[in-house]
């Protein structure tokens, strides 16, 4: 592992014969805030506008949204291995010409039906141009200095909701949300078509090889105990996670916050996202694999108890959430580099696309079932307390994933 500060060893790849596209970078920084921005943000600011135009409800459009994100879990296995294949070029191209479709699908659609089929489309293009593939790149190109490239491009991508989010608000004050969302088409296009193809042609590296997947293989791997103790981990991590994110406003409103305080602490705990992620080179320095699994999943589970338990005041909910937003920053950056610090790269793309489904299965159904427990739980701070549970059961899973020929040291 690498800080920061380290340079990185000339214009060769990990096996030292290849030049690394140098334009990848920060076209891929570019491209992960459009695509995540528009793709993913605009929807949660344009929502409210659709149900009043359309008088579909808000369950209906919130369902054809969340089906993108299990669409996306389920086609990243497959996405996966045409990466480890054939590298990004292709695939994260297509995948914006798929975006540009989805939203063009969405902004015509006349009625649920077509909406929910738009959703399905650009589900398949989040599972080719969100984080997993760009990583996969990375991962191969810039390995092994691959932790200081996917730190620079997650900090870039934590941009995306703080330029798309007021840009869409924006957009919408003055066009209905049908033209906002063909507005917004043209922007990805013009720049995640382009840059996808033109920044990332360099030749493909041969996978590396090490010897705890070539004695087991993908396959093997996949199937192992630690494997599916990690995935089972990050899945109920990332349920949680996501819960919090989305019940963080109704938390407050619930205690006798205005909306616009609750808004700031969710901000905020964004702006912790970006903090926490220069931080996880020094810690990936300073701890293995499994003991940083082990401690940043139990820090998630102690600061939603935190929020369960904290009423007030206000100033101390802000200094939890800029905790628990760094905390989610530097799990974003664990589970980028999970498989190369316990498996190796050589069939990272598959590997990780097989750890990410589940995750982000529960990822889409966290803000129904958040919704519906802080319903039975008798309100948000119980549901708070529930999911902090859930987070340290992940903890105590993470033992569990450590590898006989582990990396990340």
């Amino acid at each position: 592992m690498t800080g920061l500060n380290t340079p990185t060893r000339g214009a060769a790849t990990g096996t030292g014969d290849r030049s690394r596209p140098r334009a990848a970078l920060p076209a891929l920084c570019a491209t992960q805030i459009v695509s995540w921005g528009i793709v993913y943000y605009a929807f949660p600011v344009l929502n409210p506008q659709i149900t009043a135009a359309t008088g579909w409800p808000a369950g209906a459009t919130t369902a054809a949204f969340s089906l993108g994100l299990v669409v996306s879990a389920l086609a990243g296995i497959r996405v996966g291995r045409i990466l480890d294949r054939r590298g990004p070029r292709a695939v994260m191209t297509g995948g914006s010409v798929l975006g540009v479709l989805s939203l063009l699908i969405v902004a015509y659609a006349p009625n649920l039906p077509v909406f929910f089929a738009g959703w399905a489309v650009a589900g398949l293009a989040m599972a080719a141009t969100f984080y997993q593939p760009a990583f996969a790149a990375l991962t191969r190109w810039w390995a092994p200095d691959h932790v200081r490239a996917l730190t620079v491009v997650t900090l870039a991508g934590g941009l995306a909701s703080t330029v798309f989010a007021p840009l869409t608000a924006a957009l919408a004050d003055h066009l209905s949300w049908r033209h906002t969302y063909l507005v917004l088409a043209g922007i990805l296009a013009v720049v995640t078509i382009p840059a996808h193809a033109l920044a990332l042609r360099a030749p493909w590296p041969d996978a590396p090889t090490n010897p705890a997947q070539a004695t087991a293989g993908a396959a093997g791997v996949g199937r192992s105990r630690p494997f599916l103790l990690l995935a089972a981990a990050f899945t109920l991590s990332g349920f949680a996670m996501y819960a919090v994110v989305v019940a963080l406003v109704p938390l407050l409103l619930e205690r006798g916050y205005t909306t616009s305080q609750a808004a700031w602490a969710l901000g905020i705990g964004g702006a912790g996202q970006t903090l926490g992620r220069t931080l996880y080179a020094a810690l990936a320095r300073r701890t293995t694999a499994t003991a940083r699994t082990t401690i940043l999943i139990a820090l998630g589970g102690l600061t939603t108890a935190a929020f369960a338990a904290v009423p007030g005041p206000y100033a101390l909910l802000i200094a939890v959430a800029v905790v628990a937003g760094m905390v989610r920053g530097n799990l974003t950056l664990l589970q980028a580099t999970a498989i190369t610090d316990r498996w190796g790269a050589t069939h990272y793309g598959r590997l990780s696309g097989l750890l990410a489904a589940p995750a982000t299965t529960a990822a889409a159904l966290a803000p129904f079932a958040g919704a519906a427990l802080a319903g039975s739980f008798g309100g948000y701070p119980h549901l708070f307390g529930l999911l902090a549970l859930v987070s340290g059961l992940a903890a105590l899973t993470a033992p569990g994933t450590a590898h006989a020929h582990a990396y990340g040291r």
